[in-house]
Parts: C-alpha cells; structure tokens; sequence
C-alpha cells in the first residue's frame, strides 16, 4: 500500500480538511485530493465523508486511519534505525511540546542534556498554554509534551512525569512574605492570575474548589497571559500571584521574589508527559524520557 496515499488521507482525517492537511504536508490541495482519490479507488470504498462544512471519516475511512496510523509509525521507525548505522547511534528529530512552567525550566535543560549526550539527534522545543501543547501531540504535530495540567482529550494519553509544588508569590518585602494567610487576606490583596488554558490556573481552580471556594470568589483584578507575564508583574509591585516554584527558583534566591502559604490550601500538580494515542515512538522519544526519568 502507497505510504504517500496513507499520509494523506490520515492528514485529511487529522485536519478535516483538504487545505489544511496540503498545508501540512507541504504540498498542494489537488495534490492531496488526487491521493485520497486513488485510494478510495484501489479500496474500492468510500473513506470520507465531504458533505458537511468538514471532512469526516466515513466507517471504512475510521478502520482504515487506525491501522494507516500503525503502518506509518512502523516505516518512521525503519527509517531511523536505517538512519542510525551499524554503531545503533540516535538519529531523526524529536519534537517536544511544553507549557510555560516545565518548559521555561525543567525541560530545556533536560533536552540540552540529552542532545549533547546525543548529538545525532535535532531537538526542537516549542512553548505554548497546556491546552495547545495537548492540542498539538493529539493532531502529531509534536511527538511528546510535557504540561501541568492533564486534560481530557480523546486523541492523547497522559503519564506522570514529576511533581511540582504551586506556590502564591509576592514582591520582596510584601506583608504576605513568609507567612500563612488566610483567604480572606488574599481576598484584601491585587490577586493576578493566568489566562483561561494554564495548567497552575487549572490546579488552583481545582484546589479552591475543594476547599468551598471559586477563583472569582478572590476577586481576580488582573489576567496577564502566561508566568512570565504575572512573574514580571509581582515583581513589580502589582500584586500577588499563584505559580510554580520551580519557574521562580531563580527569583527567590536572587531576592526578587518571596512566597507565602494560603491556609487551607496545600497546592501542587503533577507534571504529565502527554502522548498521541495509538502513535508508536520513535526511538529518540523512548531514550529521551530514559534520559529524563533518570534525572527526574
């Protein structure tokens, strides 16, 4: 069966869209379209539906997408272990999606880690908000990802991959410094949060909850984007925040930066790794998270 027909209709699946996936492939539409064609053809049945605003796989088209996914992998494999030589060196590209608190510290350190220790293969690390990192690994444009909140999604599965402790920062000086502090203090204090999508805002969100309260109870005055955003701002002097401590080691031995406790409140998250369902890794994936976990 032609791999190249196989690619094509999968992107097609993936993108529900001819467009999107020649845009994908780095082909033209009719280029697509022509594929897709000739394999319905060859199969003698029709695999997607284009009656709708999108394309949709018809029920040949899911059975099909299923085991296509399993054969691509499998020649993606045969062709790295071509690629590495006798010697059974690394080779290929390995694609790795983050959120803004493991991928601002943890992972690229990791990753330059690795790639030295590996120079065969071409690391590429992306940074987005958790829901565009999982986004990504389910449509295969990343081949892992590494986020702070796991969210459910049928395309992906989740792993854990290390934990990490949530903290509320404050500037240097600040009456929260060092203390306990209830919710109604926080309450009296310029509360900055994360933008809707960020795994900490998720993990207080969750927290809160569990303790009889909701993040609008707080009174949020500012929503900043992502952590570097709300760390500059509370650096600043305008106001409080909750964020990983990991992203703010750095701050906090420099002086710029203290943290407090909120009583009641004890949170942290798991730091998951995120892959695409049913997707064989490559090797350089599987040594990667050996590296890592060793590490961790």
């Amino acid at each position: 069966m032609d791999t190249r027909q196989l690619a094509a209709f999968c992107a097609v699946v993936e993108r529900k869209s001819f467009s999107h996936a020649a845009e994908r492939l780095g082909v033209t539409q009719p280029a697509v379209s022509l594929q897709v064609r000739s394999l319905e053809k060859r199969l003698g049945r029709k695999l997607l539906d284009r009656s709708g605003r999108r394309v949709e796989p018809t029920e040949a088209g899911l059975a099909l997408y299923r085991g296509a996914q399993r054969m691509l992998a499998l020649e993606g494999q045969l062709l790295e272990e071509l690629d590495a030589g006798q010697d059974g060196e690394l080779g290929g590209t390995l694609e790795v999606g983050a959120s803004t608190g493991p991928g601002s510290t943890v992972v690229p350190v990791l990753l330059c880690e690795f790639q030295r220790e590996n120079p065969g293969v071409a690391v590429s690390l992306s940074i987005s908000d958790t829901q565009s990192v999982v986004d990504r690994v389910a449509e295969r444009e990343l081949e892992l990802g590494v986020v702070g909140a796991a969210r459910r999604h049928r395309g992906v599965v989740f792993e854990p991959f290390f934990r990490d402790e949530v903290v509320l920062a404050c500037p240097p000086g600040h009456r929260f410094a060092g203390r306990s502090v209830s919710l109604e203090e926080l309450r009296e204090e310029p509360l900055i949060v994360m933008q809707e999508g960020a795994g900490v805002r998720q993990v207080i969100e969750d927290e809160l909850r569990r303790a009889g309260t909701r993040l609008r109870d707080l009174e949020p005055r500012l929503e900043l984007g992502l952590q570097e955003s709300v760390k500059s701002a509370v650096a600043a002097g305008h106001g409080v925040t909750f964020i990983s401590r990991t992203a703010i080691e750095a701050d906090l031995a420099a002086g710029t930066l203290e943290t407090a406790r909120v009583k009641g409140l004890e949170p942290s998250r798991e730091i998951s790794l995120v892959r695409s369902a049913g997707r064989s890794p490559t090797r350089a994936a599987d040594a990667f998270l050996e590296f890592a976990r060793e590490r961790l």
